[in-house]
């Protein structure tokens, strides 16, 4: 059963997801429903989910096929994506190649290899608690608030809690996306 704190955060999570979305659409080519487009490859951020106190989403990426000539050309370059994106910070939990068909009016059908990233972000990480205790410290003793109050909370600190939900989720994001776009680029130009 999901808690308060789990449910809040997860309407925070996708409040940032969604703004990420919206961040990335505008910068590169948008498409249909949460993907857009850059480099001639599709790319998707998923809405999260809550899951075992942790918030979850997936990233996937859309495998350049027309540039491979064989299939294991393809599993090669999945292979060499998935060992980038093991390295340094902002490690996805799963990796892996989905094939996804496409039969939207029953006449066409279209095969698509895509690269699929599942996060985990722990709810407890997405927020710093010397740091809410600081900001709220600061916005009692007459400093400016930077935090608008949320309507979800009753306490000034809820609202800087909620905020860096928000702030922490787009943030891992937006590396983690940036991460997969670099990671693609690099490893099609070898």
């Amino acid at each position: 059963m999901s808690t308060l704190k789990g449910l809040l955060f997860n309407q925070y999570a996708t409040e940032a997801l969604s703004a990420l979305v919206e961040e990335m659409q505008s910068k590169y080519s948008p498409k249909k429903g949460r993907r857009f487009n850059h480099d001639n490859i599709t790319y998707e951020v998923s809405r999260p989910t809550l899951r075992d106190n942790c918030i979850e989403f997936e990233i996937s990426s859309k495998i350049p096929e027309d540039e491979f000539k064989s299939p294991k050309e393809m599993q090669s370059f999945y292979a060499k994506i998935n060992k980038v994106l093991a390295k340094g910070k902002n490690k996805p939990v799963s990796v892996a190649m989905e094939n996804i068909v496409w039969d939207s009016r029953k006449d066409t059908e279209k095969k698509r290899d895509y690269v699929k990233l599942q996060y985990q972000c722990p709810l407890d990480d997405l927020f710093d608690n010397n740091d809410v205790v600081k900001q709220a410290q600061e916005a009692r003793s007459g400093g400016d608030d930077p935090t608008p109050r949320s309507p979800s909370t009753l306490t000034q600190a809820g609202g800087i809690v909620l905020e860096s939900v928000r702030e922490s989720i787009h943030q891992f994001g937006r590396d983690s996306l940036n991460k997969l776009i670099d990671a693609n680029k690099r490893l099609r130009s070898s």
